[in-house]
């Protein structure tokens, strides 16, 4: 039989849903993984084997909380979806919902489904559903919903089998709209808009109606069709608002029969910890000795490696100078090459201790909490609690940083953020201040327990976010808008970190330090080495010069005050 490679699969859902989880499940790439929201901020394409005859692509869409966007990566999802024409318009829709938010996970299935795509709901996290006294009628929400639903949980590998064979015979989904709402919110309205748009459902012709602003692919012709359709900006507002209120109607309607909540078998300590982690005194202390012993474990953990590679490389430095011929290309090799790929794998402990302990954090949920506790306090210099996060990945490179920025809803906010990144204390940064504060600050403890060169480590990155923020207060006085913006953020379930992602993520911010950073510290150390072993006439006489100025030295000390000598009078001593 011929294999099938036609069906395009999307993944939707709201952020920490799993949605990212379940695509890697799926299609077995790696992908980033967190529990902070807007972690996906690009399309990321995989294929999966659906059956001996079936195969499938998959496109993972942003975390989004509704096709109405309001940030740059939502504005993926609209377009993806709602655009026919798009060469990546899916064939069926994976919605992607956590079993414990159904009810606002719903509201975003629900605009989906009345696309009329055919669109399969996963529960995800169905494992933890005993243990947060939580059931659910299946059966049920399949008839009210008129669509395919299944309890899966991406990290527990269970169900993946029963979605793929959905996923198969997707032609068969029932396409119709979950519940006719248009009568009850403006049935004047929508008689005509079905009439100017006859020919595609009503519910997508609503959208490009009130998002013409945010598609950017669209056809010339059906673009002015749309344009010649008359509607007010309060209108649109009005009828959105009714949209959303009776949405939230029907899906109560449809939870009260469907999902059972017993408190009394729920075993979990979320509410108790997260009332300390966010709290407005002690929130911030936890979160100031978390970055503490993050620094003081910098130091102390890799101190150990680092001495072990630093001498490994001083003797493969010394086993290339004895074993080969004196020349210019055994001094670049045991000088230039070898001295310079030492300095780039010496770091590569510190390097990796900071990305394994800011992914831990990512993935027990704790990044959520410490973007909420911070929203208040960050929007006094023009930021939102969502800035948090950016500034926080600006440590490994500015770039990606920037990019994460782009779920930050506010234009201002967002402005703010992207211009304020570059003050943080990179990756690249890391090896200058590692080396001056070992050379500046001795290696001591303080109180027996704090290390005085992690806590000035410390200090350096603390000094990098104060000149980030104090440039936010500025840009905030200079940039004027009228308005303030909202926050949304979703609180994630604690969870153990995943060790395959923790890694995943430690092996790939490690490796874009040794190939880019380390790119660059190798080329330096070989121009210093150029610099440092060529000069001018005095360089070439050195030996003769300081032999005849100093007849009574010999051996050791008479090459290490020639060694000298030249240094002053090389090209880099000049």
């Amino acid at each position: 039989m011929q294999r099938d490679q036609s069906i395009k699969i999307a993944l939707v859902g709201n952020p920490n849903t799993g949605k990212s989880l379940l695509f890697n499940r799926l299609t077995g790439l790696n992908q980033k993984v967190g529990n902070y929201p807007g972690i996906t901020v690009e399309k990321k394409k995989g294929t999966v084997k659906l059956g001996k005859n079936h195969s499938a692509s998959v496109i993972d869409l942003p975390g989004t909380y509704s096709i109405n966007p309001t940030s740059l990566d939502e504005n993926i999802v609209l377009e993806t979806l709602l655009n026919t024409e798009n060469p990546e318009y899916p064939d069926v829709v994976v919605v992607v919902a956590d079993v414990e938010n159904l009810k606002r996970n719903l509201f975003l299935f629900s605009q989906i489904k009345d696309l009329q795509i055919p669109t399969v709901l996963a529960i995800n996290m169905a494992d933890r559903m005993d243990r947060k006294g939580i059931s659910l009628d299946i059966d049920l929400l399949k008839k009210e919903l008129n669509a395919e639903v299944l309890l899966i949980s991406a990290r527990k590998n269970m169900g993946i089998d029963a979605l793929k064979e959905a996923i198969i015979h997707y032609k068969q989904f029932n396409t119709s709209v979950i519940a006719d709402i248009s009568d009850r919110i403006d049935a004047g309205f929508f008689r005509s808009l079905s009439s100017g748009f006859p020919e595609i459902p009503l519910y997508r012709a609503w959208l490009y109606v009130t998002q013409l602003f945010n598609l950017k692919s669209i056809n010339t012709d059906f673009k002015r069709r749309i344009l010649d359709f008359e509607v007010d900006e309060k209108q649109i507002k009005k009828i959105q608002n009714k949209e959303i209120i009776l949405r939230y109607q029907y899906i109560n309607e449809i939870l009260k029969k469907a999902y059972h909540f017993d408190a009394s078998q729920a075993t979990g300590f979320r509410y108790t910890l997260d009332r300390i982690l966010t709290h407005k005194i002690f929130g911030y202390v936890i979160f100031a000795t978390v970055l503490l012993l993050v620094f003081q474990a910098i130091f102390d953990w890799a101190s150990v490696p680092m001495d072990f590679i630093d001498a490994k490389f001083t003797d493969l430095s010394l086993l290339i100078k004895n074993r080969l011929d004196t020349g210019p290309f055994t001094n670049l090799l045991a000088e230039g090459i070898v001295p310079g790929i030492g300095g780039i794998v010496i770091f590569i402990p510190q390097i990796a201790i900071l990305f394994f302990l800011i992914s831990v954090l990512e993935e027990t949920g704790y990044m959520s909490r410490v973007v909420f506790l911070m929203d208040k306090l960050m929007r006094k210099f023009g930021m939102s609690g969502k800035s948090v996060i950016p500034l926080i990945s600006g440590t490994a490179c500015a770039i990606p940083a920037i990019m994460a920025s782009r779920n930050i809803e506010g234009w201002k906010e967002r402005l703010i953020t992207i211009l304020s990144i570059p003050f943080t204390t990179c990756s690249a940064r890391l090896p200058v201040y590692a080396i001056i504060i070992s050379l500046v600050i001795p290696d001591k403890k303080i109180l027996g327990f704090l290390n005085l060169q992690g806590l000035t480590l410390m200090g350096l990155y603390l000094l990098g976010f104060t000149a980030a923020v104090l440039s936010g207060f500025l840009l905030n006085k200079i940039l004027k808008v009228r308005g303030k913006s909202f926050f949304i953020i979703e609180m994630p379930d604690y969870k153990f970190p995943s060790v395959k992602n923790v890694t995943h993520t430690v092996i790939e911010k490690t490796k874009a330090f040794v190939f880019g950073a380390g790119k660059i510290i190798l080329a330096i150390s070989i121009v210093l080495w150029f610099l440092a072993s060529n000069g001018p006439e005095q360089f070439w006489n050195a030996r003769e010069k300081i032999t005849a100025e100093n007849p009574h030295l010999s051996g050791d000390n008479l090459n290490r005050k020639i060694a000298s000598y030249k240094l002053e009078n090389s090209y880099i001593g000049i």
